[in-house]
């Protein structure tokens, strides 16, 4: 049969995004390249593989059919040259990970580190977004996965948790705050007090869990990015509650947390894909190792 291997990526791709416009973006391809692609695959096969109209695009059976088998095709394929170390290192290609910033510095720079010295020549593009963005980005299948602390509730989503971390106070270290063992919401709305807009998530997460809390301290400064908010602090201009990721690690000349309490809010951090899509095997490889660092670093926590 007269057909590559470009053929098929081609096919799987319009299968899965159902859309050629969306496919041949992740490709890297024009859409009339990507077409005549696609008419190659059906020529050779002597079948049609798609119902296409101006407004949208449906599998055939035949296709529907075909898609499953191209699928196992392909990624036993990739998955038997990223097995082989010297093939492995030549292998190109592209995984998108879309991330909620205050995460990155946990979990990526590790297993990026591993992961591009497994396989130098495939692309990371990695999107640092508001919690929002990236469950969208998941859905709308822009990236392969995401690190997220929203998504649970999504028919569309899986989310496997892989940390669970408090709110805490932060300020700065000569803040009287910062000599407690640990500070109650009713003391935080004694100081100068900052936090993100109401369309953050950690904004609704926040306020969903101080509901019936009767003191709640009043803002005067609202950012849009947890980040920001951590500058703000360092500077001196107030205190905030921010997730402990989002502060640095270990000790800083500018910066202290301190437990929140009464009540203690917590977020659960978890890596979410879109339900239903199958990794690709490079993009499979990367979540695997995001998700042993995960269980490898709440092992050492817990010791």
């Amino acid at each position: 049969m007269n057909f590559s291997l470009s053929d098929l990526r081609a096919f799987v791709a319009v299968a899965e995004l159902s859309s050629f416009r969306a496919a041949a973006a992740e490709l890297h391809l024009s859409q009339p390249a990507l077409s005549r692609r696609i008419e190659k695959l059906e020529d050779a096969l002597g079948v049609r593989l798609f119902d296409r109209t101006t407004r949208s695009v449906e599998m055939t059976a035949v296709g529907r059919e075909f898609s499953r088998k191209a699928r196992e095709l392909l990624n036993g394929l990739e998955e038997s040259l990223l097995g082989i170390r010297d093939v492995a290192t030549r292998i190109t290609g592209e995984v998108t990970v879309a991330c909620v910033p205050s995460a990155v510095r946990y979990f990526l720079p590790s297993v990026l580190r591993q992961y591009h010295a497994r396989y130098p020549r495939i692309v990371v593009r990695l999107i640092d977004e508001g919690a929002n963005e990236v469950l969208n980005m998941v859905v709308r299948n822009e990236a392969d996965f995401g690190l997220n602390y929203i998504g649970t509730q999504e028919p569309d989503v899986e989310f496997e948790p892989v940390l669970k971390e408090p709110f805490v106070v932060a300020c700065p270290p000569d803040h009287p705050l910062a000599r407690k063992r640990k500070v109650t919401w009713a003391e935080l709305g004694q100081h100068d007090y900052m936090t993100v807009g109401k369309a953050s998530g950690n904004r609704l997460l926040l306020d969903l869990a101080l509901t019936d809390v009767p003191v709640r301290p009043q803002w005067y400064c609202e950012v849009r990015h947890v980040s920001t908010l951590v500058s703000l602090v360092e500077a001196g201009l107030g205190v905030a509650a921010v997730p402990r990721l989002a502060m640095p690690p270990g000790k800083h000349p500018n910066l202290k947390s301190v437990p929140l309490v009464e009540p203690t809010v917590t977020r659960t951090v978890g890596l979410i894909r879109r339900r239903g899509r199958s990794l690709s095997p490079a993009a499979q490889v990367l979540y695997e190792m995001l998700q042993k660092t995960s269980a490898d670093n709440r092992r050492g926590e817990a010791g």
